[in-house]
């Protein structure tokens, strides 16, 4: 076999040729930053999120990072979140000065357990931070309940849930703040990439500051600092990559839906493996993520990525306990502490779902599957 030819990555973004002529338009127009592609990608965001403001940055990490910055988060203060994320999702609150308070998942969803919320409020607590992994949304009718009831912010971290909605509504277009990533793994991607969606007008000078070096430019070519900002903004290269990408959001949307149905009627049940929710409302089927039988298995995961690896598939892990990184046990995080996440951050993988993929595919992952764990399971 060619690995070259043959291999079947987790996730690879699908470009058309009308994107790469209009990313060659601007690498022509001598305008490389931030100028009119940015804004009308916000734009295009915007509408997307029933009107709502929309900034664009140079990651979902910067998202994250402003969010927090607006909502005024300080040292001591308290955020709640998910252990089982990529670490961006908590480190922004360390660099904040904050605490970052765990809460354990549902096994089931594999979002953060709402109803352990609320145990894990404190009166530092300053806000909530909630991820839908995999492109799961998190249920919004009893996150806002409980942010409501207790007066606290939410940051929707839903690097991974653009195009996913709930209720009949996309996941952005309501709620309080919003940050979406734009990474090369995404649903849409940017290169690298990401915004934030604010609830209203009133923050949008402050987002803009931040995002730039606390710079505010006067009509007379002078210029005022009156916060520290970071470098936060996204190019005109990414952004024309970005408008591209929205022509076909709704299509790769129905095309993985698609592909995760195919790959629940595929997979073979009696292997033991844990599949995820079977729903094709919310989800934007981000990832198809199986948590592996670990305690029935003679191999580990990594010799089990190793052999699928062999057979030509591609596979990911998202995402290992964040409390359980050396930096975290330093804050006095260890094992034992959230054993949902635990147990699934150990045995969870991630199968190749990405819109460049028909049903061939997915049905030659699910042989690949079986092959390794019929003989794990000998």
């Amino acid at each position: 076999m060619s690995a070259d030819l043959d291999f079947l990555p987790f996730t690879r973004p699908t470009l058309d040729e009308d994107t790469i002529a209009d990313v060659s338009a601007v690498l022509r127009s001598g305008w490389l930053t931030s100028g009119p592609k940015v804004q009308a990608f916000e734009a295009q965001l915007s509408a997307l999120m029933d009107g709502r403001p929309v900034r664009s940055l140079n990651s979902g990490t910067a998202a994250l990072e402003i969010a927090l910055r607006l909502i005024d988060i300080q040292p001591g203060d308290e955020v709640i979140t998910t252990p089982l994320s990529w670490v961006a999702t908590a480190n922004v609150i360390v660099l904040a000065g904050a605490t970052p308070v765990f809460v354990d998942i549902d096994p089931v969803t594999r979002n953060i357990d709402l109803d352990l919320i609320e145990a894990a409020i404190t009166p530092r607590t300053r806000a909530l931070i909630i991820v839908d992994l995999a492109g799961l949304p998190v249920d919004r009718d009893r996150l806002y309940a409980i942010a409501h009831a207790h007066q606290l912010r939410v940051i929707e971290d839903a690097a991974q849930s653009f195009g996913a909605s709930w209720d009949g509504k996309p996941i952005g277009s309501f709620g309080d703040l919003v940050a979406f990533s734009f990474h090369a793994n995404k649903n849409i991607t940017t290169g690298e990439g990401g915004c934030l969606v604010l609830p209203d007008a009133s923050q949008i000078v402050l987002c803009e500051k931040l995002r730039l070096q606390g710079v505010v430019r006067h009509p007379d070519g002078g210029m005022e600092v009156d916060v520290a900002g970071g470098k936060f903004n996204l190019t005109d290269i990414a952004a024309a990559i970005g408008l591209g990408q929205l022509r076909h959001l709704e299509a790769f949307t129905l095309h993985r839906r698609a592909l995760a149905w195919h790959y629940f009627d595929s997979f073979d049940r009696e292997l033991g493996c844990e599949l995820p929710p079977e729903n094709f409302y919310d989800s934007n089927w981000h990832m198809f993520q199986l948590v592996l039988p670990l305690d029935k298995m003679n191999i580990s995961r990594g010799e089990f990525i190793a052999r699928m690896k062999a057979l030509g598939i591609g596979v990911g892990v998202h995402y290992p306990p964040i409390h359980l990184f050396a930096l975290y046990r330093g804050l006095g995080f260890k094992d034992g502490q959230f054993p949902h996440a635990e147990r699934v951050g150990a045995g969870i993988v991630s199968l190749p779902l990405f819109p460049g993929m028909d049903e061939h595919d997915v049905e030659r992952v699910c042989a690949a599957v079986s092959d390794v764990m019929r003989g794990a399971l000998a």
